[in-house]
C-alpha cells in the first residue's frame, strides 16, 4: 500500500465473470478457471462534507440510501447495499475520515445472467473509495479488502469472482487466492446462451454439502474430476487447441450431471449446441439455470446459434478475457 494525492470524486469501473465449467470444487480448495467479460459495473464515489454514508444503486434496486457513519454494518441491510457498506466500514476502520461519502453506481448488463454484479460492484467501490483518498493498493491487497467485506457478509466464498473483476482475462484460480495466474490467451470462441432461469446458488450449493456430508468419497471424486478440468485448461487454451477444450468443457457438464445441479433446460440447451456442431458445451458455475457456454468456432457459430434460439436460449453479446478493474477517472 502505497499513498498517492487525494481527490474529491472518483470513478471506477470492474467486469463481470463467466466460470468456464461447473463449480462447487473452487469452494473446497479445488482450481478453477474464470474469465472476466467485457460487461461492466462502474462506481462514482465523492466526498460529501458531513458524516453521512449515501448510495444510489438503481441497476441494484437501491436509491437514496442514507446511513449515518457511526451506524455502518448495524441492522439488517439491504442486499444491495452490504458488500458496499460492510467494505466501507472496514476502510474506515483503518483509514478513519471525518466526512463521509456518495456512492452512485451504473451497470452495463442485468444481474439476471449470473455475470457477478455483486463482486463487480464491491471491486468497482473499493478501487474508487481507495483512490479517492490516495491510497494505492495492489491487486492482493484489493482482493484482501474486497474478499473480507464478502465474508463478513455471507460466512463463505472462494472469491474467483473478485479475482476475475480484479485481474480481468482469463485465470486458472485458487481460492482465495492462494494462486492467481493469468492464461496467455487472446480470445475463447464462445456462444454463451441463457437459460430463461436465474441459478437459485445458496440452495444448490447446500443441496451439493448435503451430498458432500452423505457421501464424501463419491462427491470428493467428482471435485477432483473438476479440478482436473482446471488443471487441464492452460496448454491447450494457449495453444487455441479447441478441440481439446470443447472436451473439457462436456466433462464439465458430466460432472454439473452427477453432482444434481444440472436440469432439463441445460441438458436441452448443450445438446442442442453439441448437434449444431459445437466442439464441447456446459453449464457455467453453478448450474441449476443462468448460462450455457459453447465452444463453437465461427465456421460453426452461426448454427449453433441458431440452435440455442430454437430451444429458448437467449444468445448473450459478451466477449471474454476483458480488462480488469480501472479508473475511469483521474
Amino acid at each position: 500500500m502505497t499513498k498517492t494525492t487525494e481527490q474529491n470524486q472518483v470513478t471506477a469501473s470492474a467486469p463481470g465473470k463467466l466460470m468456464l465449467s461447473v463449480g462447487y470444487a473452487v469452494v473446497h480448495g479445488h482450481p478453477t478457471i474464470v474469465t472476466a467479460v467485457d460487461q461492466r459495473l462502474f462506481a462514482t464515489v465523492k466526498k460529501n462534507g458531513v458524516d453521512v454514508f449515501h448510495l444510489d444503486a438503481p441497476d441494484l434496486g437501491l436509491t437514496a440510501y442514507t446511513k449515518n457513519m457511526a451506524d455502518l454494518g448495524k441492522k439488517d441491510l439491504p442486499k444491495a447495499v452490504r458488500f458496499i457498506e460492510i467494505l466501507y466500514k472496514h476502510f474506515l476502520e483503518k483509514h478513519p475520515q471525518k466526512e463521509g461519502i456518495i456512492v452512485t453506481t451504473k451497470s452495463d448488463f442485468s444481474s439476471t445472467y449470473g455475470f457477478g454484479s455483486s463482486s463487480a460492484v464491491t471491486v468497482a467501490f473499493a478501487k474508487a473509495l481507495t483512490t479517492l483518498y490516495g491510497i494505492k493498493l495492489t491487486n492482493q491487497e484489493l482482493f484482501n479488502l474486497c474478499y473480507n467485506a464478502v465474508i463478513e457478509v455471507q460466512g463463505v466464498g472462494s472469491g474467483y469472482d473478485i479475482a476475475a473483476a480484479i485481474w480481468g482475462g482469463t485465470l486458472y484460480y485458487v481460492s482465495p487466492a492462494k494462486i492467481v495466474r493469468p492464461i496467455a490467451i487472446k480470445k475463447i470462441p464462445l456462444v454463451i446462451a441463457y437459460s430463461g432461469a436465474k441459478a437459485d446458488t445458496p440452495t444448490l450449493i447446500r443441496v451439493v454439502d448435503t451430498m458432500l456430508a452423505d457421501n464424501p468419497e463419491k462427491i470428493q471424486a467428482i471435485f477432483e474430476e473438476i479440478a482436473e478440468i482446471a488443471n487441464a485448461f492452460t496448454q491447450p487454451a494457449e495453444a487455441g487447441n479447441w478441440k481439446a477444450i470443447g472436451d473439457l468443457f462436456t466433462t464439465s457438464q458430466v460432472c454439473a450431471q452427477k453432482l444434481r445441479v444440472s436440469n432439463a433446460k441445460l441438458e436441452e440447451l448443450t445438446g442442442a449446441a453439441l448437434a449444431a456442431g459445437a466442439l464441447g458445451a456446459t453449464s457455467s458455475g453453478a448450474a441449476g439455470g443462468d448460462c450455457i457456454l459453447a465452444l463453437a468456432p465461427e465456421d460453426v457459430q452461426p448454427a449453433v446459434i441458431e440452435a440455442l434460439k430454437a430451444h429458448g436460449g437467449k444468445i448473450i453479446e459478451v466477449a471474454v478475457h476483458a480488462e480488469g478493474v480501472r479508473i475511469e477517472t483521474e
